[in-house]
C-alpha cells in the first residue's frame, strides 16, 4: 500500500464515527439537513437561489434587471475627512478657530475629543468642477475632471464611531462579526463570469489590513466559496498557490484527484454540501495557477497605461490594485475590493496631519483612481462596472484637542453623524450631489442615506431586491440589510 493509498484509508477510518453518529443520534438531523439543503423553499422566499454545490460560482441571473454587471469598491480604511475633499462649507470657515458651541457636544460621543475644541475649517481650496458644478477641493485635481461621470452622496450617517465596528457595518450590514459581506452576497447572487479566477477578490494597500481585520470581506454563514480572497500586487498573487520544489504540475492532478475523491465519499456518507463545495474550490485553485498568474502580469500593461496609473510593476501600491481591478473587472470577477490604510487624520503626527499626511494620502490615490474610470469608461466598461468609494464615517468639524489641549498637528475626530461617499456607473446617475450635511457638515440633515440604504442600492443595480435576497441561517432568512432595522430603502435619486 503507498502513501496515497494509505492517508485515503486513514480519512475513510476517520468517519467512521461519524457514520455512528449519523446512524445512531438522528433526532433532529433530518430538519438540520432539510435547513441546509432546501433553503429558501423553507423559508418562502420569493427570490429562490438554486446552487450547484460542484459548480458555486456558476453564473446566475438576476431575477430583476440590473445595470451593474460587477463591482469595484475603493474603501479608504480610517475614514477620509469629507470637509477636506467634497463636502464644502463655507460657514464653517466663518467659524474657524472659535469655540465649539455647547449644542454641539452634549449628548455626543467621542473618540477623542475632551473638553471644548476649536471649530476647525476646510484645510484646503475647492471649486465647483464640470457642467454638475460638483464641489471638490484641490487635493484631487485629477479626480475633478471626472466631476460630470460621478455620483456623490453627501449624507452618508452611521451609529458606529470607533473603525473595527464600523467598517463591519459597512461591508457586512452589521456592526457584529459572522455576517456574510456585500461582496460575498453579489456573488452568491450572480455567480462568476470567469471559472478560473474567484468570484470575489480582495487587495490591500497602505501596508496594513482594515481594523476590522479578514471579517469585512469573509463569507459568513454562506457558504465559505463566496469569501473574498485575498491578493497581493507584488510576488505571487496568492501564497503558497505555485507547486512546492520538486512536485510537477501532473503531480499535483493527481494529488487533487485524490482529495477530490475523498471529498466525494465525505458527501454521499453526510450529505455536507460544504464538502462538494470543497472539491470545486481546490480545482479553481488548480486552475489559478495558471490563469491568475497571467491576471496579475501588469508587466503586460504598455507604457502609456502605466504612466497613466502611475504603477510600478512589482512593487505593493494602490496605483497597481487599481490597474489590477481592471484587469480582473475585464476577465470577469464579479466583486474587486480595494483597502487602501492611513486614513485616520487625528493630527497626532505628521503621518495623520490634515495638511501633511493628508495630503500624501491624497497624491496617493488621485490620479489611479483617476485612470481606472477613464480606462473603463474608454473600454466600454463604466458602464455595466458599479464603482464606489468611501470610507466608514466622516470627520468632525472641531479640531481634535487629544488630552483637551492644542496639539501640534491638525487632525479630526471620528464622526458617525454625516460623511460622503461616491459612485460611478454601473446604472447610477451621473453628475448628481444627493443629500446634504448641516451648513458645518456635522450631522446629515436632508435626504438621508443609511449604510443599510447603501446596500439596498447596491444590490438593486445589480438585479436584486435587497429584502428578498436572503439565506436561511439560525431559523431565520438572513439578508444583508438587517431585519432587525425596518425602513431601509433603495435610494431611487442616484439611480440613473
Amino acid at each position: 500500500m503507498n502513501r496515497l493509498e494509505q492517508e485515503i484509508r486513514l480519512t475513510e477510518l476517520s468517519h467512521l464515527t461519524r457514520r455512528h453518529f449519523l446512524s445512531k443520534c438522528t433526532t433532529g438531523l433530518g430538519a438540520m439537513w432539510a435547513s441546509t439543503m432546501l433553503g429558501n423553499q423553507l423559508y418562502g422566499a420569493s427570490q429562490k437561489l438554486v446552487k450547484d454545490p460542484s459548480n458555486p460560482l456558476a453564473p446566475s441571473m438576476p431575477l430583476l434587471p440590473g445595470k451593474a454587471k460587477r463591482v469595484i469598491y475603493l474603501h479608504m480604511a480610517g475614514a477620509p475627512s469629507q470637509l477636506e475633499l467634497f463636502d464644502y462649507k463655507p460657514e464653517l470657515e466663518k467659524l474657524n478657530g472659535q469655540d465649539c458651541p455647547k449644542e454641539f457636544l452634549e449628548g455626543k460621543q467621542f473618540a477623542f475629543i475632551q473638553g471644548v475644541p476649536k471649530m476647525l475649517g476646510s484645510q484646503f481650496t475647492f471649486k465647483q468642477h464640470g457642467q454638475s458644478g460638483a464641489w471638490i477641493s484641490d487635493r484631487l485635481p485629477h479626480l475633478s475632471t471626472m466631476a460630470d461621470d460621478m455620483c456623490f452622496i453627501k449624507s452618508m450617517h452611521t451609529d458606529q464611531f470607533n473603525h473595527g465596528p464600523a467598517q463591519l457595518l459597512v461591508h457586512t450590514g452589521t456592526q457584529n462579526l459572522g455576517a456574510p459581506s456585500i461582496g460575498s452576497w453579489a456573488t452568491y447572487g450572480l455567480g462568476s463570469e470567469n471559472q478560473n479566477l474567484p468570484g470575489f477578490i480582495v487587495l490591500t494597500s497602505g501596508g496594513k489590513n482594515p481594523d476590522a481585520g479578514k471579517s469585512v470581506w469573509g463569507s459568513g454563514y454562506l457558504p465559505s466559496v463566496y469569501q473574498g480572497v485575498q491578493c497581493r500586487s507584488e510576488g505571487e498573487p496568492v501564497l503558497y498557490l505555485k507547486n512546492p520544489d520538486g512536485v510537477s504540475r501532473d503531480m499535483r492532478r493527481r494529488s487533487i484527484d485524490a482529495l477530490d475523491r475523498i471529498n466525494q465519499k465525505i458527501a454521499e456518507e453526510t450529505g455536507d454540501p460544504e464538502t462538494v463545495t470543497r472539491i470545486a474550490q481546490y480545482e479553481m485553485a488548480y486552475r489559478m495557477q495558471m490563469h491568475a498568474t497571467d491576471a496579475f502580469d501588469l508587466k503586460q500593461e504598455n507604457e502609456a497605461t502605466h504612466a497613466m496609473y502611475g504603477t510600478q510593476p512589482g512593487k505593493e501600491s494602490f496605483a497597481n490594485n487599481c490597474l489590477l481591478a481592471r484587469r480582473l473587472a475585464e476577465r470577469g470577477v464579479r466583486y474587486i475590493q480595494l483597502f487602501d490604510w492611513g486614513w485616520d487624520s487625528h493630527g497626532t503626527g505628521k503621518d495623520t496631519d490634515l495638511k501633511i499626511g493628508f495630503t500624501d494620502l491624497c497624491n496617493r490615490i488621485d490620479k489611479p483612481i483617476t485612470a481606472l474610470l477613464q480606462d473603463l469608461k474608454r473600454r466600454g466598461m463604466l458602464e455595466d462596472t458599479l464603482v464606489v468609494w468611501g470610507g466608514e464615517f466622516g470627520r468632525t468639524p472641531m479640531r481634535e484637542n487629544r488630552g483637551g489641549g492644542e496639539m501640534s498637528f491638525v487632525g479630526r475626530d471620528h464622526n458617525p453623524g454625516g460623511f460622503t461617499i461616491w459612485m460611478a456607473g454601473g446604472g447610477v446617475k451621473a453628475g448628481t450631489s444627493y443629500g446634504e450635511t448641516d451648513p458645518i457638515g456635522y450631522e446629515a440633515i436632508k435626504d438621508k442615506v443609511s449604510v443599510h440604504d447603501l446596500h439596498a442600492t447596491m444590490l438593486h443595480l445589480l438585479g436584486f431586491d435587497h429584502e428578498k435576497l436572503s439565506f436561511p441561517f439560525q431559523g431565520v432568512g438572513q439578508r444583508l440589510t438587517n431585519i432587525t432595522k425596518p425602513g431601509t430603502k433603495v435610494v431611487k435619486g442616484v439611480i440613473a
